[in-house]
């Protein structure tokens, strides 16, 4: 009987993206209402499923693994981009310099763009 609800979930669906794109001329929040309320219900059916408690539970239990995690302050944020953002151009600087000095010694050893 799962199997039957997950397919018919997935069919319910392909219907509603079907019926977007089939409706063109309404209008695009009429058709985004109706394309919301159908995966609403489809994700309804499906979470009536083992398979989908099995993903519910998953993605409850990420959430509150979200939840636990630290987070950086706004000043730490800042601090770690700026040191980003100068290494990056420390390493640019660095690559350039040594593609200068490569090109030199490639025209050198050529006898090139004298």
């Amino acid at each position: 009987m799962d199997t039957l609800k997950l397919w018919f979930a997935v069919l319910l669906m392909s219907a509603g993206v079907y019926g977007f794109y089939y409706f063109d001329e309404q209008h695009a929040v009429v058709r985004a209402l109706g394309i919301m309320a159908i995966a609403g219900i489809s994700i309804f059916i499906a979470v009536q499923t083992g398979f989908g408690r099995s993903i519910l539970g998953f993605v409850s239990g990420a959430n509150s693994e979200v939840r636990r995690v630290v987070w950086p302050t706004r000043a730490e944020t800042v601090q770690t981009t700026l040191v980003v953002l100068f290494l990056v151009l420390l390493v640019g600087i660095f690559l350039w310099l040594l593609d200068m000095l490569l090109l030199s010694a490639v025209q050198f050893l050529t006898g090139q763009g004298s």
